[in-house]
């Protein structure tokens, strides 16, 4: 996975220390309903669309951004549905992360979902009631899209 330039020079001063970074994430839906995920290359695991900002970058730009670049697709912010810390990560590298993310529910514009970097072994849309297994976060990341879309707007949070 490629790191942003501006990561990689933080990186150099603090080594593999625990980095505060913000993230977008995104639940995407087709007009059949469906979810866009994408298999990651670097843990295996099925997820959403999630990317870090850059500098200056506005969050919901972000995401649009990272679904783009990702997917492949084309995709409109509806509504950010929750700001959330998620748990420390330490990736292969040792270097250490923990975001603070902004979860979005986005609207499928156009294009044709594909693997489009080198961020995802797979890219493909599933029926919400047949998503692959997925860890608790990326769970609760669909069930809080879901909800919003069957209209809960606040759905409570899921340990």
């Amino acid at each position: 996975m490629p790191i942003p330039e501006y990561v990689r020079s933080i990186r150099t001063k603090i080594g593999t220390d625990l980095l505060w970074l913000p993230g977008v994430a995104a639940v995407v839906v087709n007009e059949a309903g469906e979810v866009l995920l994408g298999r990651r290359a670097d843990t295996g695991e099925w997820a959403s669309i999630a990317g870090i900002l850059e500098p200056g970058e506005q969050p919901a730009e972000a995401i649009v951004r990272e679904i783009r670049e990702e997917a492949g697709v084309e995709a409109e912010v509806l509504d950010l549905l929750s700001v959330r810390t998620d748990e420390p990560v330490t990736y292969p590298n040792g270097d250490v992360a923990q975001y603070l993310t902004l979860l979005y529910l986005c609207r499928y514009r156009s294009g044709e979902a594909h693997v489009a970097d080198d961020e995802s072994l797979e890219i493909a849309w599933f029926s919400p009631e047949a998503l692959p297994p997925m860890s608790a976060r990326q769970t609760e990341r669909m069930r809080r899209g879901l909800s919003a879309l069957r209209g809960d707007t606040h759905p409570t949070w899921q340990p």
